[in-house]
């Protein structure tokens, strides 16, 4: 069986992630895969977990919008938020929508920011950047990002973002259960 999906952003980690979680939730099933510039319809660098779930609604809906032949549609927005303390800490949230319009939500773990990246961020630098100056990378946001940096690479960007999507598509993947 083929099925088409439609991921929300041309950035080969997003693709790659989105791919490999779908091939193990659903690995009876050929997977097309579609990267679209959509836009998020938020901030550049989300700052509370309600925006950056908005960012990853809105992102798969866009997609729906450019893609109109896919089975699934995938939004993945990462955003930073403050415990009670005032430490930042990262995370993001995966989106899946399919054909029927139902909703998936997964939401990878968080972590803590080191105090020289919140403080670029305060200053309103995107984490990404941030990420590259402190660690002295170069387009991080595309490679590991800053929780490969933090994890001295046994943890990148990908594989990060590959379980979240696993957990957004429990509910589509067992319908009968949730709708």
């Amino acid at each position: 069986m083929n099925k088409k999906i439609a991921i929300a952003s041309k950035n080969t980690v997003k693709i790659n992630a989105s791919l490999e979680g779908m091939k193990k939730i659903l690995p009876k099933i050929n997977f097309e895969v579609i990267g679209v510039d959509v836009s998020s319809g938020v901030s550049d660098q989300p700052m509370s977990n309600n925006e950056t779930w908005q960012g990853a609604l809105n992102r798969a809906m866009n997609a729906k919008a450019e893609v109109v032949d896919a089975d699934y549609w995938i939004g993945m927005e990462g955003g930073i938020d403050k415990d009670d303390d005032g430490k930042m800490y990262a995370f993001a949230w995966m989106c899946v929508i399919d054909q029927d319009g139902d909703i998936g939500k997964g939401m990878t773990g968080l972590f803590y920011l080191p105090p020289k990246v919140q403080q670029l961020v305060e200053e309103g630098i995107e984490l990404g950047h941030a990420n590259d100056q402190v660690f002295n990378e170069h387009g991080s946001k595309q490679k590991g990002g800053a929780v490969g940096s933090l994890t001295f690479g046994a943890l990148g960007r990908t594989e990060y973002y590959v379980q979240a999507l696993i957990l957004a598509m429990i509910p589509l993947a067992n319908k009968e259960m949730y709708f």
